[in-house]
């Protein structure tokens, strides 16, 4: 049997001040199409100024809403082609 090696390609971004953290992630499919998503993570006042844990939250969140698009992409397309309709959220 012969496999296929695909990779993909994952971008995530920052944008940071004081109080908020901004990320972007962006996942180029082999088929040409871009899926795009954001999260966002706010500090508490009291909180110390970690701007890691703020990246780390707001990419995770932008990673989560990335991972449902792409499921709700490829739930699509199993519905088109097979005319039937297929459950996105069960594993």
């Amino acid at each position: 049997m012969m496999h296929t090696a695909v990779g993909w390609h994952v971008e995530l971004e920052f944008e940071e001040d004081q109080e908020r953290t901004r990320a972007a992630a962006l996942v180029r499919l082999p088929d040409g199409n871009e899926v795009r998503s954001h999260g966002y993570a706010s500090r508490h006042h009291s909180d110390a100024n970690q701007p890691r844990v703020g990246e780390e939250i707001a990419g995770a969140r932008a990673l989560n809403d990335l991972a449902m698009q792409l499921l709700t992409k490829a739930h699509e397309e199993i519905d088109e082609a097979s005319g039937r309709t297929s459950h996105p959220l069960t594993h």
